[in-house]
């Protein structure tokens, strides 16, 4: 019998852009402090960027130049979860620049990636085992764009 060794499957999100792989991949660099260029492939030597990899913490993403046969679309978001008023601010004003806000913390960027901007506080008043905690918070988050972690605190007390 052979030995038995453990596989450990890595998921790399693959993103179809017209030309601005590479200037997606820096501005998105550019917005967390634990993110980093991988690699900047190009046609050829002096040649245009063919595709590009980069990682933010331990999720690593490539992304390629392939032309406007594909765009993205909000069927697929990348969600951030935020500790901090600041953090979603910060990220928030960043993403919307040239971009599009939506409901409930999403935003697609100018590149037409969509993200949710999440306060991490969410998700336990929303599954509080308090009654009616959750129903409350969950009637404040379908009023706003841009999360609000003092308005869903309120809407927690029942303020």
């Amino acid at each position: 019998m052979g030995e038995y060794r453990a596989h450990m499957t890595q998921i790399v999100p693959f993103l179809w852009f017209d030309t601005q792989a590479e200037q997606a991949m820096d501005f998105y660099v550019s917005l967390f402090e634990d993110a980093q260029v991988l690699n900047v492939q190009r046609a050829s030597a002096d040649g245009p960027v063919f595709s590009v990899s980069f990682s933010i913490g331990d999720q690593v993403f490539h992304a390629i130049n392939g032309g406007p046969h594909y765009l993205l679309n909000p069927a697929t978001s990348w969600m951030v979860t935020c500790t901090s008023q600041e953090e979603i601010d910060r990220l928030w004003s960043a993403l919307s620049e040239g971009g599009e806000p939506m409901q409930c913390g999403w935003v697609t960027d100018r590149f037409g990636v969509t993200w949710q901007i999440v306060p991490d506080v969410l998700f336990s008043l929303l599954s509080s085992d308090v009654p009616g905690v959750g129903g409350r918070v969950q009637e404040a988050m379908l009023t706003m764009t841009r999360f609000d972690i003092a308005a869903l605190e309120r809407a927690a007390a029942g303020q």
